[in-house]
């Protein structure tokens, strides 16, 4: 069942959705070659729990840190690690949510730690925009495939591989509710987008091949192809007047 948000609940979701992306500004500022996965995470735990929110993520279904924290070939759900060091050169994918007055925010970036190879900085560049093309669609009165094929007719002619075995969400009281949001579709298809539904879209890419695999952690995901993986995610909610995104700092 899609749960629709009257006023007062979308209030305290920009709230949610605030601290959830001012968590990814903080990875911005501190993330750096030679910094441990896990040291990342706590400043992101730290900066979530001063905003009076507490992380989302942090034992949900079991997982043991704030954020997932993906690195290069890792799609989704990287665990945080006092082990694993990122390096120059690496593209990192953070996401993180934040709960607020019991409603969640839930938003990725991936970054660029130092200099990149054209490779890496082009997957970037278009899984972002197809994030926003996305957006645009998310128009009240649109249908649900209408977003999920805005990514999918953005990344495909550049070669990649859309990741089908994840997908979006709605987002409100629950991190995870209903509807499934693909990052492929067919226009027209899918429930209708009504004022009060909130969304998380979120295009997982692969430089080459959809296919992924689930590391023996039970949680990473990574490429079967070895190549790179970008994720990006927004809070989006449908109003009136348009889609809304609710995780802007």
């Amino acid at each position: 069942m899609i749960i629709l948000k009257t006023a007062k609940e979308l209030s305290v979701m920009q709230e949610a959705g605030k601290i959830s992306a001012g968590a990814l500004v903080e990875a911005g500022r501190v993330i750096r070659p030679g910094m441990t996965t896990k040291e990342l995470d706590d400043a992101l735990h730290k900066y979530i729990l001063s905003k009076g929110a507490t992380p989302s993520f942090l034992g949900y279904g079991g997982f043991p840190g704030c954020a997932c924290i993906s690195i290069n070939d890792e799609v989704i759900h990287g665990i945080p690690s006092h082990d694993r060091k990122i390096k120059e050169g690496d593209i990192v994918s953070v996401d993180v949510g934040a709960c607020y007055k019991g409603y969640h925010g839930d938003n990725a970036y991936t970054f660029a730690v130092g200099e990149v190879s054209e490779e890496a900085k082009q997957l970037l560049k278009v899984t972002e925009e197809s994030l926003y093309a996305a957006i645009k669609m998310a128009q009240p009165g649109n249908r649900l495939g209408d977003v999920s094929h805005a990514v999918q007719a953005y990344v495909e002619p550049c070669g990649y591989g859309i990741v089908k075995q994840y997908v979006g969400h709605g987002v409100g009281r629950d991190l995870h509710e209903s509807p499934d949001v693909p990052n492929y579709g067919t226009p027209g298809r899918g429930p209708r987008l009504m004022p009060g539904m909130v969304i998380a879209i979120e295009p997982m890419i692969n430089a080459s091949g959809e296919d992924v695999k689930v590391m023996p952690n039970k949680w990473t995901v990574k490429t079967v192809s070895g190549s790179l993986s970008a994720h990006f995610e927004h809070t989006v909610a449908i109003t009136a007047d348009g889609p809304k995104i609710l995780t802007l700092a």
